[in-house]
């Protein structure tokens, strides 16, 4: 909390997704739950990207750099005082935190040195003089938090353990010189709430997570005065308890939670004077409300309610804490308004730009905002706002050289299951596809089906950099909210349970026969492309359905639903009941027999179609051993496969380097086997750790490209 805005509690849903750590908040205010270069100038060897007045002719490439190579800045943050502004952009070509006086980002200068993975999460501290950033080792997520001093310059690692993990647990104005940490150093699966001196590093013992006495809690809610209040545990059915600590240092239940509501019911945190407990609640209804809990009575007042869609977001005044305003997302962002003194702001900003709007930073006094746009035509606009004048000057963008003119719009599109369900999906065509009717392109195209991960996370609209790239390569690209996706209340996110590679993947192929009927898909050049359960869903496709897509592409996907019930992290193991009760139980003999009907390995022996993995050696979700499972299976059988590796990776590509590489390796396998245009590898694998161990002469030109 603090800061900015709160966010659900991420300790309470692992998630198999691409995005960052979930225990990491991205600044102290978010909880919750996925980072420029120059435009190429002059004639190519292959005339991709020929300028013509300052701009690309249509229909040229844009280069893969300009998509996924660093940002030029993003995630800009106001310190408390709102006296300086810190931002992240390449130092060297490492993103670390730059710092600048007032809002003139032209004085900034990089304040931290990294040369290795890059810094993709930090925040201010209240000193006003300090920055606290997580790093992991090549993909591990063993966190270690940091604290930068901007006068001395000092970097001091605030959790110096090996193979241990730490979360931020709280930061407040009102305790400026340190923070509240969990760390799993006594216990891998348990963190313990320490407080940690920002000057010294000291670090004392605030709350034991007790596995023997309290059967271990997944987190703790704690205030701005930096008490532990509660404690979440999850139940054997899969359903959640929330227990507050009594004074004499026992915890005490509190609220139960069924295990129905257990995906879209989670606490956010306090209010500042500490008598408001807020939270996410569907126990009375389907979506998500934002309720108000008194923590003495247990007594709930319901704030905002929103009947399509679960509340996804919610902003929080930076001093008091008080949620001024809530949104939901069920195509599109809504918000809505509960603090007058936040509208005319909120209002006035929404007509700057036609996109999704979020407050990014806001100084303690309120005066000033970083607020940014969320558009499908270009990436995130930062701007900064100062609430007297209600002015709001463009800070900057994150990726300013796209070309603009050769992006393309998003459509959301609702596609009915075959069991009634609204399935709110994205469509994105290439430029200039859909002459005729928008939307809809003039005659069908190869179509790539992204497959978001979690599986309880979701897609949204905005700025895509896959369906920017895909569509600019010659496909039309599909994200689909399949059941289990979050936001869209919990009969949704329920009829997934045990439905792995059953009506989870039924939604998918649903999806597909839509754009085939529809005249958007080419029904023989359709791709099924995500990571982590993305990835599943990808082996899932050219096993369980290996007639409907031409090619599939895995990223950290498991093969083998045992084996990754097995091996999940040690500090997930507190949450083991909501992976039995959602996906199947590993611990009885009838459980692994369903998990392996479920398994794309078990399976292998049905795949037809070309297929390419790519996988981090370090993940600690999804463990090298599912992707090297099914490799190995597919080469005894003489199935042809190409298998990408890398050794400083873990779930997901977070090196630019890396993701190049991929992405220019995906994209010569795409057009192979679909028939889009594909950029030259070029210099796509300079810096990059990319080993194929498996296939590389699979995918024309590969192997003499390779470093």
């Amino acid at each position: 909390m603090g800061n900015q805005t709160m966010k659900p509690n991420p300790t309470v849903r692992p998630r198999l997704s691409l995005s960052r750590a979930q225990a990491i908040r991205r600044s102290p205010g978010r909880r919750g739950a996925l980072l420029g270069v120059v435009l190429l100038a002059g004639v190519a060897a292959d005339g991709r990207a020929a300028p013509q007045d300052g701009q690309p002719r249509p229909g040229a490439i844009i280069p893969r750099k300009l998509i996924f190579g660093n940002p030029e800045r993003s995630s800009p943050a106001l310190s408390p005082d709102g006296k300086r502004l810190a931002f992240l952009a390449p130092d060297e070509g490492v993103m670390n935190i730059w710092v600048a006086p007032g809002r003139d980002i032209r004085e900034a200068k990089p304040v931290t040195r990294d040369r290795g993975r890059g810094i993709r999460t930090y925040f201010w501290a209240y000193t006003n003089d300090d920055l606290i950033y997580v790093q992991d080792k090549d993909g591990d997520e063993n966190w270690r938090v940091y604290r930068l001093n901007l006068a001395s310059g000092e970097v001091r690692d605030l959790t110096p353990f090996d193979g241990v993990q730490a979360r931020i647990q709280e930061v407040s104005y009102k305790r400026p010189n340190a923070i509240l940490v969990g760390v799993n150093n006594r216990d891998p699966r348990l963190h313990d709430i320490h407080l940690v001196e920002l000057a010294s590093g000291d670090m004392t013992l605030v709350q034991r997570n007790d596995g023997e006495k309290d059967g271990g809690f997944v987190g703790f809610i704690t205030d701005a005065d930096f008490a532990v209040r509660f404690g979440l545990r999850m139940l054997p059915d899969g359903g959640q308890e929330i227990l507050r600590r009594e004074a004499d240092g026992e915890f005490a239940s509190f609220i139960r939670i069924d295990a129905d509501d257990a995906l879209t019911t989670q606490p956010l945190g306090f209010n500042d004077a500490g008598d408001v407990l807020y939270m996410l609640d569907s126990r009375e209804r389907d979506t998500a409300a934002l309720v108000s809990v008194d923590p003495a009575t247990g007594r709930t007042t319901p704030l905002v309610f929103d009947p399509k869609a679960d509340i996804q977001d919610v902003i929080s005044h930076p001093r008091t804490r008080q949620i001024q305003a809530a949104a939901s997302v069920y195509d599109r962002q809504k918000w809505f308004i509960l603090d007058n003194d936040i509208r005319a702001n909120i209002d006035g900003l929404r007509s700057i730009v036609d996109g999704e709007l979020d407050v990014v930073s806001r100084s303690l006094d309120d005066q000033h905002w970083i607020v940014s746009f969320t558009i499908d035509r270009d990436s995130t606009r930062y701007y900064y706002y100062d609430r007297a004048t209600r002015s709001g000057p463009l800070l900057f963008s994150a990726r300013p050289s796209l070309p603009r003119t050769l992006l393309t719009g998003m459509t959301p599109v609702v596609i009915k299951s075959r069991d009634g369900l609204e399935l709110v999906s994205y469509l994105t065509l290439p430029k200039g596809a859909d002459t005729e009717k928008p939307g809809r392109p003039d005659q069908p195209l190869p179509m790539v089906l992204m497959v978001h991960g979690g599986p309880w996370g979701r897609d949204t609209w905005g700025y895509n950099p896959h369906h920017q790239w895909l569509a600019n390569r010659g496909y039309a690209v599909l994200s689909v909210n399949f059941r289990g996706s979050t936001g869209f209340g919990k009969r949704f996110v329920n009829a997934a349970d045990k439905e792995w590679a059953g009506k989870m993947h039924d939604d998918l192929i649903d999806a597909v026969r839509w754009a085939v009927d529809q005249g958007v898909a080419d029904p023989k050049r359709v791709a099924i492309m995500g990571g982590s359960y993305g990835g599943y869903a990808a082996l899932a496709g050219l096993t369980f359905t290996p007639d409907v897509f031409a090619c599939g592409v895995a990223i950290v996907g498991p093969s083998n639903l045992v084996t990754l019930l097995e091996s999940i992290p040690p500090y997930w193991s507190p949450m083991i009941s909501l992976f039995t009760r959602r996906v199947g139980d590993h611990r009885t003999e009838e459980g692994r027999q369903f998990l392996r009907e479920r398994s794309p390995l078990t399976f292998v022996d049905r795949i037809r179609k070309p297929l390419l993995i790519g996988q981090g050696a370090n993940d600690p979700r999804v463990k090298q051993a599912e992707s090297d499972q099914i490799v190995q299976a597919m080469q005894s059988r003489n199935i042809p496969v190409t298998y990408v590796l890398y050794p400083d990776e873990g779930h997901g590509f977070a090196r630019p380097e890396n993701r190049l590489s991929f992405y220019a390796v995906a994209e010569a396998f795409l057009a192979e086997h679909l028939g889009g245009r594909a950029e030259p590898f070029g210099d796509d694998f300079k810096g990059s750790s990319i080993t194929v161990p498996v296939g590389a002469d699979e995918i024309a030109r590969l192997k003499e490209s390779l470093p």
